[in-house]
């Protein structure tokens, strides 16, 4: 007698718990299962020790946020001429991969999964990290409008020289080793950094890249060394565990391009066929507008066609909506696992969230990384 009926109103409220719980439910990503969709984002916190070895705190770190679907570790050198900023861990020396040996084991022990990424910063560094004084590497002698982490400030990068042609095979190489060390070191796959101004977006965006050579000019040849360097990773630990991350529109680290979408979706089209994992896309400005420039994810989305791993700015309302509107599958967050290691547990259950520590985001040691109480306590 007046009213609704009761059972479409039931069935509604059970589609809209299904669609808000969904984040939280397990993934299947390649040969591994993720807890939730929740992905820690690479976050670089210069903390390593001495032989940029990870600290002893690091396995700490990492393993207090181990209930994340997938952690991404802070950038990782793959030699020591493509460090950066201070204190940043490597992983090509025997130390390295036993040090980051105990990260894997802790967060293992947790039940977690962790990738490492590997990392190339190509211009962004500064001659003082170079035991000769030499100059950072490029694809072109253009420096960039950025600032880099050293001695415990921040400073201008330095001028950068041009990679000569014959080099470029063995920055291809030392991702390669990198990847294989990876796994010696229990890691469960690596992404490869192809965003954010760092050497792979340099050659791939022709604000820094006027080379005239294979690896300059056309859509195709700027993105020949990051499908080189993911065609050679993948056949090293298998496509199914290397993912690659990509910020199209990104202005970081004073990188630009004039031709982004139809660059993209060529990257986007051949890393699908490579079989790549998953495709972790910064959408706009790393930390910043996410509508920076025009630019159509969705595009890429189609053209990779496996796992879309989305970033910048996620809450969890807008990864529920992404999730019901097929935009993404996973979502990273970064800065809010900072100050808030049960980051997942606090999402799930509206609890709020701890702010994190700016005066110890680089250098130091516990405080600011690993001292922020969880809700258990």
């Amino acid at each position: 007698m007046g009213g609704p009926p009761l059972i479409p109103l039931i069935c509604q409220s059970t589609k809209s718990i299904m669609t808000a719980n969904t984040v939280f439910e397990p993934y299947v990503l390649g040969p591994i299962t993720l807890s939730n969709r929740i992905v820690m984002a690479p976050m670089t916190r210069s903390r390593a020790g001495a032989g940029l070895v990870p600290s002893e705190l690091a396995a700490t770190y990492y393993s207090q946020r181990a209930s994340a679907g997938l952690l991404i570790t802070e950038a990782t050198q793959i030699s020591a001429q493509a460090q950066g900023q201070q204190d940043t861990p490597g992983l090509y020396t025997e130390a390295q991969i036993e040090g980051w040996r105990k990260v894997t084991d802790a967060v293992h022990a947790k039940g977690g999964r962790i990738f490492v990424q590997l990392w190339h910063v190509g211009r962004i560094a500064h001659v003082d990290l170079r035991p000769d004084g030499t100059a950072p590497v490029a694809p072109s002698a253009i420096r960039a409008q950025a600032r880099t982490f050293i001695n415990n400030s921040f400073v201008e990068v330095s001028e950068p020289r041009a990679l000569a042609l014959e080099e470029i095979p063995g920055i291809v190489e030392d991702f390669r080793q990198a990847a294989a060390n990876a796994i010696s070191a229990g890691f469960d796959g690596v992404e490869i950094h192809g965003g954010n101004g760092y050497l792979l977006e340099q050659f791939i965006k022709d604000g820094a890249n006027q080379r005239t050579d294979a690896y300059g000019g056309s859509i195709e040849n700027r993105a020949r060394l990051l499908l080189e360097v993911a065609a050679a990773v993948a056949k090293e630990i298998g496509a199914d565990r290397t993912g690659v991350r990509i910020s199209p529109v990104s202005p970081l680290n004073g990188i630009s391009s004039s031709d982004p979408q139809p660059q993209y979706n060529h990257i986007a089209e051949q890393l699908g066929a490579l079989g790549i994992v998953y495709l972790h896309v910064v959408e706009g400005a790393p930390g910043g507008p996410r509508d920076v420039a025009p630019f159509d994810y969705g595009a890429l989305r189609q053209r990779f066609g496996k796992t879309y791993l989305a970033n910048n700015g996620y809450s969890l309302e807008l990864a529920r909506s992404s999730l019901a509107e097929g935009k993404a599958d996973l979502f990273a967050f970064g800065r809010p696992f900072i100050g808030n290691p049960d980051l997942v547990e606090r999402l799930k259950t509206g609890a709020p969230l701890q702010p994190l520590n700016p005066a110890r985001l680089y250098g130091g040691g516990a405080e600011g990384y690993t001292d922020f109480p969880t809700l258990a306590g």
